[in-house]
Protein backbone atom coordinates (compact mmCIF):
# COMPACT_ATOMS: atom_id res chain seq x y z
CA UNK A 1 0.00 0.00 0.00
CA UNK A 2 1.25 3.44 -1.22
CA UNK A 3 2.46 5.35 2.25
CA UNK A 4 2.54 8.85 0.44
CA UNK A 5 -0.31 10.85 -0.53
CA UNK A 6 -0.77 12.90 -3.95
CA UNK A 7 1.57 15.84 -2.88
CA UNK A 8 4.68 13.29 -1.59
CA UNK A 9 3.90 13.50 2.14
CA UNK A 10 3.29 10.73 4.31
CA UNK A 11 -1.02 9.73 4.46
CA UNK A 12 -0.69 9.20 8.29
CA UNK A 13 1.02 12.50 9.09
CA UNK A 14 -1.43 14.01 6.51
CA UNK A 15 -4.43 12.97 8.21
CA UNK A 16 -3.46 13.64 11.59
CA UNK A 17 -2.66 17.53 10.40
CA UNK A 18 -5.55 17.00 8.32
CA UNK A 19 -7.78 16.41 11.55
CA UNK A 20 -6.52 19.68 13.43
CA UNK A 21 -6.71 21.80 10.31
CA UNK A 22 -10.29 20.47 10.59
CA UNK A 23 -10.11 21.72 14.59
CA UNK A 24 -8.75 24.86 13.05
CA UNK A 25 -12.21 25.04 10.64
CA UNK A 26 -14.77 24.81 12.70
CA UNK A 27 -13.35 27.25 14.98
CA UNK A 28 -13.02 29.67 12.14
CA UNK A 29 -16.53 29.14 11.27
CA UNK A 30 -17.64 29.94 14.96
CA UNK A 31 -14.90 32.91 14.90
CA UNK A 32 -17.05 33.93 11.64
CA UNK A 33 -20.11 34.13 12.74
CA UNK A 34 -19.72 35.56 16.72
CA UNK A 35 -17.87 38.21 14.50
CA UNK A 36 -21.13 38.65 12.52
CA UNK A 37 -23.18 39.16 14.82
CA UNK A 38 -21.09 41.47 16.55
CA UNK A 39 -21.09 43.74 13.33
CA UNK A 40 -24.75 43.55 13.26
CA UNK A 41 -25.45 43.95 16.73
CA UNK A 42 -23.04 46.71 17.73
CA UNK A 43 -23.87 49.77 19.99
CA UNK A 44 -22.97 52.65 21.51
CA UNK A 45 -19.31 55.54 21.15
CA UNK A 46 -17.40 53.04 19.03
CA UNK A 47 -20.46 51.83 16.95
CA UNK A 48 -18.83 53.09 13.68
CA UNK A 49 -15.12 52.04 14.33
CA UNK A 50 -16.11 48.55 15.46
CA UNK A 51 -19.12 47.90 12.93
CA UNK A 52 -16.39 48.47 10.19
CA UNK A 53 -13.57 46.75 11.84
CA UNK A 54 -15.49 43.34 12.62
CA UNK A 55 -16.52 43.48 8.89
CA UNK A 56 -12.76 43.78 8.10
CA UNK A 57 -12.43 40.72 10.39
CA UNK A 58 -15.56 38.40 9.33
CA UNK A 59 -14.38 39.17 5.22
CA UNK A 60 -10.66 37.99 6.25
CA UNK A 61 -12.35 35.16 8.57
CA UNK A 62 -14.03 33.82 5.67
CA UNK A 63 -10.76 33.71 3.19
CA UNK A 64 -9.01 31.73 5.46
CA UNK A 65 -11.93 29.55 6.04
CA UNK A 66 -12.04 28.83 2.18
CA UNK A 67 -7.74 28.23 2.26
CA UNK A 68 -7.91 25.97 5.36
CA UNK A 69 -10.49 23.76 3.53
CA UNK A 70 -8.66 24.02 0.08
CA UNK A 71 -5.41 23.07 1.92
CA UNK A 72 -6.91 19.93 3.93
CA UNK A 73 -8.32 18.83 0.25
CA UNK A 74 -4.68 19.28 -0.90
CA UNK A 75 -3.02 17.12 1.95
CA UNK A 76 -5.57 14.53 0.21
CA UNK A 77 -8.05 14.53 3.23
CA UNK A 78 -11.82 15.70 3.57
CA UNK A 79 -12.91 19.08 5.10
CA UNK A 80 -16.14 19.10 7.65
CA UNK A 81 -18.76 20.96 6.05
CA UNK A 82 -21.89 21.06 8.18
CA UNK A 83 -22.36 23.07 10.94
CA UNK A 84 -22.98 20.50 13.55
CA UNK A 85 -19.91 19.30 12.78
CA UNK A 86 -18.68 22.90 13.29
CA UNK A 87 -20.50 23.12 16.71
CA UNK A 88 -19.09 19.38 17.56
CA UNK A 89 -15.64 20.12 17.29
CA UNK A 90 -15.09 23.92 17.86
CA UNK A 91 -14.21 25.10 21.04
CA UNK A 92 -14.71 28.66 20.66
CA UNK A 93 -18.71 28.96 21.35
CA UNK A 94 -21.68 30.99 19.83
CA UNK A 95 -22.24 34.43 21.59
CA UNK A 96 -25.55 36.01 21.32
CA UNK A 97 -26.65 38.84 23.14
CA UNK A 98 -23.46 41.02 23.03
CA UNK A 99 -23.82 44.77 21.72
CA UNK A 100 -21.26 46.58 23.64
CA UNK A 101 -17.97 47.65 22.78
CA UNK A 102 -16.10 45.94 26.07
CA UNK A 103 -17.83 43.04 25.71
CA UNK A 104 -17.47 42.12 21.50
CA UNK A 105 -14.05 42.91 22.04
CA UNK A 106 -13.08 40.61 24.67
CA UNK A 107 -15.07 37.66 23.12
CA UNK A 108 -13.17 38.60 19.80
CA UNK A 109 -9.78 38.76 21.84
CA UNK A 110 -10.47 35.46 23.40
CA UNK A 111 -11.73 33.95 20.07
CA UNK A 112 -8.40 34.40 18.18
CA UNK A 113 -6.64 33.10 21.16
CA UNK A 114 -8.03 30.05 20.43
CA UNK A 115 -7.32 30.12 17.10
CA UNK A 116 -3.67 31.25 17.75
CA UNK A 117 -3.17 28.22 20.17
CA UNK A 118 -4.24 25.63 17.40
CA UNK A 119 -2.44 27.29 14.87
CA UNK A 120 0.51 26.76 16.88
CA UNK A 121 -0.18 23.37 17.79
CA UNK A 122 -0.55 23.05 13.82
CA UNK A 123 2.78 24.39 12.81
CA UNK A 124 4.64 22.07 15.01
CA UNK A 125 2.43 19.02 13.32
CA UNK A 126 3.12 20.33 10.07
CA UNK A 127 6.96 21.10 10.72
CA UNK A 128 8.10 17.91 12.01
CA UNK A 129 6.39 16.76 8.87
CA UNK A 130 7.89 18.44 6.48
CA UNK A 131 4.67 19.88 5.00
CA UNK A 132 5.62 23.27 3.98
CA UNK A 133 2.49 24.02 2.23
CA UNK A 134 0.85 24.01 5.65
CA UNK A 135 3.33 25.53 7.70
CA UNK A 136 3.05 28.54 5.03
CA UNK A 137 -0.29 29.06 5.41
CA UNK A 138 -0.27 28.73 9.48
CA UNK A 139 3.17 30.97 9.79
CA UNK A 140 1.19 33.52 7.60
CA UNK A 141 -2.06 33.08 9.64
CA UNK A 142 -0.40 33.27 13.20
CA UNK A 143 1.26 36.68 12.30
CA UNK A 144 -2.10 37.91 11.17
CA UNK A 145 -3.81 37.25 14.21
CA UNK A 146 -0.99 38.03 16.38
CA UNK A 147 -1.18 41.77 15.12
CA UNK A 148 -5.12 41.90 15.16
CA UNK A 149 -4.53 40.32 18.49
CA UNK A 150 -2.18 43.08 19.96
CA UNK A 151 -4.95 45.67 18.37
CA UNK A 152 -7.58 44.47 20.01
CA UNK A 153 -5.34 44.61 23.53
CA UNK A 154 -4.93 48.19 22.53
CA UNK A 155 -8.20 48.71 22.83
CA UNK A 156 -8.94 47.37 25.80
CA UNK A 157 -6.27 48.92 27.53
Amino acid sequence: MEQLNQIGLQKADSKQIADKLNELLANYHLYYQNLRGFHWNIKGVHFFQLHAKFEELYNNALTKIDAIAERILTIGQKPLSSFTDYMRVSSIKEEAGLSGAEETVRATHQNLTTLIGLEREILTLASESDDEGTVGLISEDINENEKTLWMLNAFLS
